[in-house]
């Protein structure tokens, strides 16, 4: 416990916080601006840029661990990744996604055969250079992690100072072209940005992973909400709790890699909000589906209701105080019984039908609400038949798709005055 709260441990804690704070400021604009899959050109082009920059440390006879040199090669090395895919891009022959995976697998897979070849040369075994790929928080210095940490602040410190043309540039980047932002620029340095924070996250969340660190936190705020200064404070909230914790797990458990526990903890956030997020989440879209499915089906329900007692005698436009059997409503639907007496027993716990042997009732509340469903439902019948949009025998099954998607105003425009009741074009023979 004493070496978990050792000052090296708590720095790195630190600086992988501030990583994950600006990995998710950066990754918000990188999301909405579409830019995700560049992170994860940058991270694996950075490879070949590690291990070249560690053989010129080492022919120089300085450490091979180092990290400033290594970031420097790194970042060099994604700058020229992020223009071959522009540069492959700009032929028009190549689509962008092309064009990424090309320069994704070209560089990783030369930075592997360097990695390879510097494996074997006397001392490089110790350099660590491998702990780039998985990322490794244990393997830190207070330095290094110091480092990282002054990278990600600088990174925070541009997106907030270039907030305004980032956020137009992400929303409408034709609109900004016409008011005269250069957006070529503004491109340019979210560009930067990203491969700021790739190369600064390469040892604690390695180069194969750094891009989910990026993704995952803004992802998560894109759910939680509409609107971009409350997403960029998610993203940041998420991403800072994703690299503290994912460090922790790492500096606790060593053999734990840094990128696979951060990503984890930011996938968790992000299937969370999946899960729950209001509006937007897959629980509140079931419960939204389920809630107008039920309530449609109790609309038809108290429908076929009133026009199986209007059948049964109380006369055309009045449902009286005649029971309607089960059976006609099932038929007039085309239900299950099984399904209209469950039905009729939700309607009747809420106090809009009466249930008897095999029979319903409808109640005062029941049938005011049923009178409404019957208006609209013949107001869309007569609207269609009018407008020659159906004949008499399509025109119920017509106005049951019709009238459920119609919004509320057009709705309202449609109904007749709530003194009358109009008649059922079948009721009127076949007279539209």
């Amino acid at each position: 416990m004493g070496g978990f709260l050792s000052y090296n441990t708590l720095v790195v804690l630190a600086g992988c916080t501030l990583l994950g704070l600006a990995a998710g400021t950066v990754g918000t604009f990188a999301l909405l601006r579409g830019r995700a899959l560049v992170a994860d050109a940058v991270g694996h082009a950075a490879l070949p840029g590690v291990a070249i920059a560690a053989l010129i440390v080492a022919t120089l006879g300085a450490d091979p661990r180092a990290l400033p040199p290594l970031l420097a090669g790194a970042a060099i090395a994604g700058l020229l990744g992020v223009l071959a895919v522009q540069g492959l891009t700009r032929t028009r022959r190549i689509r962008e996604d092309a064009a990424i995976a090309i320069v994704l697998s070209s560089f990783y897979a030369a930075g592997v055969a360097l990695l390879s070849w510097l494996q074997s040369l006397p001392g490089a075994a110790q350099a660590g250079l491998s702990k780039f790929i998985l990322g490794q928080a244990a393997a830190m210095r207070a330095e290094d992690a110091t480092l990282a940490a002054g990278v990600a602040l600088a990174c925070l410190a541009l997106v907030l100072g270039a907030f305004q043309r980032l956020r137009a540039v992400a929303f409408d980047a034709d609109f900004a072209r016409m008011q005269g932002l250069r957006t070529d620029r503004t491109d340019l340095l979210l560009l930067g940005l990203i491969v700021l924070v790739c190369v600064s996250g390469l040892q604690a969340v390695g180069l194969i992973l750094v891009v989910a660190l990026l993704v995952l936190p803004a992802a998560t705020a894109r759910l939680l909400t509409h609107r971009l200064p409350r997403m960029l404070g998610l993203a940041a909230a998420t991403g800072a709790v994703a690299g503290g914790a994912g460090a922790w797990l790492s500096a606790t458990r060593p053999e734990l890699p840094t990128g696979a526990a951060v990503v984890l903890v930011a996938a968790l956030f992000l299937v969370a909000a999946l899960l729950a997020a209001p509006g937007r989440g897959l629980i509140a879209q079931g419960v939204s589906t389920l809630r107008r499915r039920l309530n449609t089906e109790t609309e038809h329900f108290l429908r076929a209701a009133w026009e199986a007692q209007e059948a049964a005698g109380a006369g055309p436009g009045t449902a009286g105080d005649r029971w309607a059997p089960i059976a006609a409503v099932a038929a007039a639907r085309g239900w299950s019984r099984w399904k209209v007496r469950r039905l009729a027993l939700w309607l009747s716990l809420r106090g809009l039908v009466a249930r008897a042997e095999g029979h319903v009732h409808l109640t005062p509340r029941g049938a005011a609400a049923a009178r409404r469903a019957v208006r609209a439902h013949r107001a869309v019948e007569h609207h269609l038949l009018a407008a020659g949009a159906a004949d008499i025998g399509s025109a119920d099954r017509l106005a049951d798709l019709v009238e459920h998607g119609l919004p509320p105003e057009m709705a309202a425009r449609l109904l007749p005055e709530p003194s009358t009741l109009p008649a059922s074009p079948h009721a009127l023979g076949r007279q539209p």
